[in-house]
């Protein structure tokens, strides 16, 4: 049986840890830390999920507010912007068709109403 090169893991995604590689279906409550938000389509593969940023609170999954240090992005919906995809510990594509998306999110300026909605 021959390997890929690269070894076994060649075909995992290097987009995300691996304490976030995915096994199972998304849990968007789980996310939390640096995310890096990727716009190019062409490297969907890459990335942990598919993600459409929702104008209404009411309509998304997980309400976000943007930590300024990745230190205090310890729960879900507090992210911290990563400066690039190689030091994220989330990379997810930004989709423009909700349909596309495997959740939604909607942005807040105040921390505590942060969270999963699920």
């Amino acid at each position: 049986m021959a390997t890929a090169p690269g070894g076994p893991t060649a075909s995992l995604p290097l987009a995300a840890p691996n304490h976030a590689l995915r096994t199972g279906p998304l849990e968007p409550c789980k996310i939390y830390g640096s995310v890096y938000l990727e716009t190019d389509p062409g490297r969907r593969s890459y990335c942990y999920g598919t993600v459409y940023v929702e104008p209404e609170e009411a309509f998304a999954d997980v309400v976000v507010f943007k930590e300024d240090n990745k230190l205090f992005a310890d729960k879900a919906g507090l992210w911290a912007d990563a400066p690039a995809r190689d030091f994220a510990d989330y990379v997810l594509l930004v989709t423009t068709d909700r349909s596309r998306a495997d959740f939604a999110i909607h942005y807040t300026k105040v921390r505590s109403f942060a969270g999963c909605k699920k």
